[in-house]
């Protein structure tokens, strides 16, 4: 027997060879393929969740959260506001005293301040300065529907009220004008009260109260 007819040629060994040697790079590639696409799919999708997990967070603070207030800027009187009412040498401070030394005489708490009240009373004292008269509290009764961005004030206490005057001469002058008035007087002896804000100007005099 002839063993040399037996041997495998070279160029069959080769091409056996050759050809595993494709499919386990081929294998190896698709399966690169896959743990890449898995990784990045597991990127995408984490930052698709990131994203809606932030949204959600931010649709919460804007909801809960109410934004800080700045006081609106008070403009200087018309020439129209100037013939109704001349211009007075107190403030807002001078009558936020007053009022809560009347409070005291009357043996009731002194109101506490707060900010928020305080945004409410600066819009409204705007509002009558360019009105150049009060409005009956007309701007008062209206401004949860008006003013969306202000509802949070109005949904944070049980009441807010508001208490007008208009051309007392003094702080003490505008107290008096509030307590012969009838249901101004509450602003002075009502106990109930705990939080408020006093804004005035060429004696327009607001207090929003609440409790």
């Amino acid at each position: 027997m002839n063993l040399s007819k037996l041997k495998t040629p070279l160029y069959i060994i080769a091409k056996v060879f050759l050809t595993v040697s494709c499919m386990v790079l081929f294998v190896a590639t698709l399966g690169g393929v896959y743990v890449l696409g898995l990784q990045r799919g597991y990127r995408t999708a984490t930052r698709d969740v990131e994203v809606q997990l932030a949204t959600i967070i931010e649709e919460l603070e804007e909801e809960y959260l109410a934004p800080p207030l700045s006081p609106a800027p008070i403009p200087k009187p018309t020439q129209e506001t100037r013939r109704v009412v001349r211009e007075a040498s107190w403030g807002g401070p001078e009558l936020w005293s007053a009022v809560n030394k009347r409070r005291e005489e009357f043996g009731v708490n002194p109101l506490t301040s707060a900010d928020e009240l305080c945004t409410v009373a600066s819009i409204r004292l705007n509002e009558m300065l360019v009105l150049g008269r009060l409005d009956n509290h007309e701007g008062f009764s209206n401004m949860y529907e008006r003013r969306s961005d202000l509802a949070w004030i109005f949904d944070k206490y049980s009441t807010v009220a508001e208490f007008l005057a208009m051309g007392g001469q003094t702080a003490e002058e505008t107290v008096s004008l509030w307590e012969n008035t009838l249901g101004h007087k509450k602003l002075l002896t009502g106990g109930e009260y705990v939080w408020g804000c006093i804004y005035a100007q060429n004696t327009f005099a607001v207090a929003i109260t609440a409790f």
